[in-house]
């Protein structure tokens, strides 16, 4: 597999942290985008380097000597801030660009996302951009910020109440959604960097995640994703993070048909398809969520440690109905309470009063409030029991300044050790100690609910950190995204499964007969019941018009060749008909699987696994991953079904051969990567026997390039 670090990833840190700025469009006039951008920049921001405003209309703006415009500047500044209406951006660019200007941010809105006319001028900004190497950031974006300097360079008159600086790296192609994970900093969430690329004409989501991935600053990345401009640069930066240990929390806007076409409509974006979005951000380790409150939560969790994947909860609470109501979400999130070791229990019993309950989940009762350090002391017990990975603390009513000073003893024990201690402020009342939980770093929950969803993705997040296979690598990353090719063939049958026995998947052994007295001659050699098919290029589902027949004795073969040659020709008369399939019936007692492969236009070629029958017709109990599918991952998929005993042997039925079906799989997958030219293939049924009886393919349609 080609690395990921092959890609040509650009270098933004100059966009991030520059030295020099041009904001052009820069202006005095109150509340103008220009004036907002350049407040923002010299009110709000340290910025320490060179700053130039221009704009022909004003000899200075906020006491800065001004330039009449891109060409004048006395010097190619590393950013410029582009605000002027659409019509004059280009030129703007391309004065850039001649005098080695690095980047453009275009705030200006009216370019692809508006009309024929903007989409033009949006492909003239490209070729400016390919022709002299000024990279582009946006256009129809707020801009970009970066908190740790900090910097705005963005319009937003809401830049200068979102300074919370922190460890979580923020990605986005919306402005107004990514906004609102800044504000997030009112309950303790901290920032470091926030892109949001708006139409990406140049650089994408998967550039600033790249980048983000090698800034010391960010610790963890979250993105919000409308759509994708190149499906293999993205899965290539996302695994880039994975080798840096940085951990990808994804919000993919498309998963009904209501979001996909809004996402469409909104970015020109390829939105693809949740479920294959969903494969590809579980094999990349992008822990998927599906709102911004869940992504903050997510990512700060992450922020704070990184899970092992095997962390047992404590609940710590000064209330029995909370203590029990959030242990009750432990357990419905398939979470674990851990078991106290004995020291921890006796110290336990040492600070609290014999009314408390010291067993997991601990409920203090009111020492809260009369003994607040017997408070603190039992935290401290509880979060550094050795079983413990994780503590948490249901706050469900706020008791003004109890609540403060208990606020501080939960701060004061998670400065003592590195298990996190994680408050959920219950309260619509957010009181001085919700203040003391946000500025100490420990960012409460707002509910049991989104507790147990960013607690369930922080360990499972652990789970595959340990288990990822470090050379993996998506197909999609080597190949590149490829577009659906505008014509297609299928191959028969016979050709489908001749192709696929020739690459070590194991199918059914076909004859195929011309005449009803060849086929006669052919089921006379096998001597077993038969299955016979029509064979044409134009008729895929051949059951549909009568082209299969099944259990055919050896001594009726030339009377069923002649009607499904009957069939065939009556309800496809324009088809050409090859002949008729003969095999050998598969044994009794199998039990049906299928196995597809189709290629995504944004991921490449994807696997679907599940049982035949009921189970994907009217369950649709199926799995996905993109391709290569590893023997390991073959078999995730198979327990992953709702209907895996079926696989295992339930009911006291025989085990089936999940070995032999794991090898299939992979050597499907192997298949598909070998040949670029298959689009699509379905093999249904596959047959699987009991443990040692094998597994192979009884239909095999496979769709090519033509």
């Amino acid at each position: 597999m080609k690395d990921t670090m092959t890609y040509a990833f650009p270098d933004l840190t100059r966009l991030f942290d520059p030295q020099s700025i041009a904001v052009v469009g820069a202006s005095d006039k109150p509340h103008s985008i220009g004036n907002h951008a350049m407040i923002n920049i010299v009110q709000h921001s340290s910025f320490g380097g060179r700053l130039y405003p221009v704009n022909p209309k004003q000899d200075q703006v906020m006491g800065l000597d001004c330039y009449p415009d891109v060409a004048s500047l006395p010097e190619p500044v590393d950013v410029i801030i582009v605000v002027i209406p659409a019509r004059g951006v280009r030129a703007a660019v391309e004065q850039a660009g001649a005098m080695g200007v690095k980047f453009a941010v275009i705030l200006t809105s009216g370019f692809s996302e508006a009309d024929d006319w903007g989409r033009a001028e949006e492909a003239a900004l490209v070729e400016i951009s390919q022709r002299t190497g000024i990279r582009l950031y946006g256009p129809n974006c707020p801009g970009l910020v970066n908190l740790s300097v900090p910097l705005g360079m963005t319009f937003s008159p809401a830049f200068k109440d979102d300074l919370t600086p922190g460890p979580i790296g923020l990605a986005t192609q919306g402005g107004g959604l990514g906004r609102n994970m800044l504000q997030h900093g009112d309950r303790g969430v901290g920032i470091a960097c926030w892109s949001s690329s708006g139409n990406e004409c140049d650089l994408q989501v998967a550039d600033f995640v790249h980048h983000m991935a090698d800034d010391p600053d960010v610790k963890v990345i979250g993105c919000l994703i409308e759509g994708f401009k190149d499906g293999a640069r993205f899965a290539a930066a996302c695994r880039h993070a994975a080798e840096m240990g940085k951990p990808v929390v994804g919000l993919k806007v498309g998963r009904s048909d209501y979001g996909a076409r809004a996402a469409q409509s909104h970015t020109a974006s390829i939105t693809g398809s949740a479920e294959v979005n969903s494969a590809m951000f579980r094999q990349l380790g992008v822990i998927e969520v599906h709102d911004l409150d869940e992504l903050v939560d997510v990512a700060q969790l992450l922020a704070r440690k990184l899970p092992s994947g095997d962390e047992k909860i404590a609940v710590f609470a000064s209330s029995g109905g909370a203590a029990s109501l959030c242990a009750d979400n432990v357990g419905a999130s398939d979470l674990e309470l851990s078991e106290f070791t004995p020291e921890t229990l006796a110290r336990l019993g040492e600070v609290l009063p014999d009314y408390a309950a010291i067993d997991n989940p601990i409920d203090t009762t009111s020492i809260s409030i009369s003994h607040p350090e017997a408070y603190g002391q039992a935290l401290l017990a509880a979060a550094t029991d050795a079983n413990t990975g994780l503590v948490l603390a249901p706050l469900p009513m706020d008791y003004g300044s109890y609540t403060e000073h208990n606020a501080g003893l939960l701060a004061e024990v998670q400065a003592q050790t590195d298990i996190p201690v994680v408050p959920i402020w219950m309260s619509e009342r957010t009181g001085a100690g919700y203040k003391v939980l946000a500025d100490a770093g420990l960012v409460p929950f707002r509910s049991l609910r989104n507790m147990g969803l960013a607690v369930r993705r922080w360990i499972d997040h652990g789970k595959w950190r340990a288990a990822r296979d470090v050379g993996w690598a998506p197909l999609v990353a080597v190949t590149g995204s490829e577009p659906l090719p505008d014509t297609t063939r299928t191959l028969t049958e016979a050709e489908g499964k001749r192709a696929l026995a020739a690459a070590g998947v194991t199918v059914s052994a076909p004859e195929v007969a011309a005449t009803a007295d060849e086929a006669a001659r052919i089921a006379a050699r096998i001597g077993a019941p038969l299955a016979m098919k029509i064979v044409s290029a134009q008729i895929a589902h051949k059951s549909d018009i009568g082209g299969v027949m099944l259990n055919v004795a050896p001594g009726e073969a030339a009377r069923a060749f002649d009607v499904i040659m009957s069939n065939a020709r009556a309800a496809r008369p324009d088809a050409t008909l090859d002949g008729v399939l003969l095999e050998p019936m598969a044994p009794d007692g199998g039990l049906e699987a299928f196995v597809g492969v189709a290629r995504d236009p944004v991921f490449g070629p994807v696997m679907t696994f599940g049982l035949g029958g009921i189970y994907v017709e009217v369950f649709r109990d199926v799995t996905r991953r993109v391709l290569p599918v590893t023997g390991d991952m073959a078999r995730q998929m198979m327990d992953e079904l709702t209907c895996a005993p079926l696989l295992q042997g339930a009911r006291g039925q025989a085990p089936r051969d999940l070995e032999a079906l794991a090898d299939l799989i992979v050597a499907v997958s192997d298949y598909v990567a070998a040949h670029p030219e298959v689009v699509e293939l379905d093999l249904n049924p596959v047959w699987v026997g009991a443990s040692g009886q094998g597994a192979r393919a009884l239909d095999a349609v496979i769709v090519v390039a033509a």
